[in-house]
């Protein structure tokens, strides 16, 4: 067997902290506590073979992808909105929240032929929704505080990612529909998974079991 360790690429803020855990209870290995008190951003698991990397949540598929990480956890927004050559093998359940659209509460609907302004940092997905509606919509990309846009009359509407609401109803913003459901997905580099078959297949599976044995504690 051999002695080389699997990289695994997890996103920094919550995911790390909701991922940790399900590795914990998957393999009794946890990358939060391995990383934690250190600014070091890989540390080895050797007794579970893996060497675990922390980075940006929106550049992990691309870790993945080009093959500095076998295996990634990735956002599904972050997924649809650059799509990349990988397997994704399993839902993980965690990060639970939606990408939407929004519009500040009880905006008038624009005058027929007028295409909306939309304000957000998911361009393609915010341009393929639209198009599937039918609707010209102009596409203003912005990296933060896309929450004021609306009030400082620079866009329509806009198009972001919210667990609770909160933040958009606090800037007089309410949801209008729903553009993707989203929750962090377990990525496979496509050549690492042959190279590797069999561990990580006994990987996603272990992973597989966590994920549904949290799923039965929450019911």
């Amino acid at each position: 067997m051999t002695n080389e360790l699997i990289t695994v690429a997890v996103p920094k803020g919550r995911l790390l902290e909701e991922s940790s855990l399900l590795f914990e209870r998957a393999l009794g290995v946890s990358p939060k506590k391995l990383l934690e008190g250190t600014r070091k951003l890989a540390a080895d698991a050797p007794e579970a073979g893996l060497r675990f990397i922390s980075i940006r949540a929106a550049d992990v598929a691309s870790y993945v992808e080009h093959g500095a990480a076998a295996v990634g956890i990735a956002g599904l927004d972050v997924l649809r909105e650059d799509p990349v050559d990988l397997y994704e093998p399993l839902d993980l359940g965690i990060g639970r929240c939606r990408v939407i659209v929004a519009r500040p509460k009880g905006a008038k609907p624009l005058p027929r032929g007028v295409a909306p302004r939309v304000a957000t940092k998911y361009v393609s997905l915010a341009a393929r929704h639209f198009a599937k509606k039918g609707i010209p919509a102009e596409i203003i990309p912005l990296h933060g505080s896309i929450e004021v846009a609306p009030s400082l009359a620079l866009s329509d509407a806009i198009v972001d990612i919210t667990e609770t609401g909160a933040t958009l109803e606090a800037n007089g913003l309410v949801i209008e529909e729903e553009v993707l459901d989203v929750s962090a997905r377990l990525v496979v580099n496509k050549v690492a998974l042959k190279l590797h078959a069999e561990r990580l297949r006994r990987l996603i599976g272990a992973l597989r079991e966590a994920v549904a044995a949290s799923a039965r504690d929450q019911r």
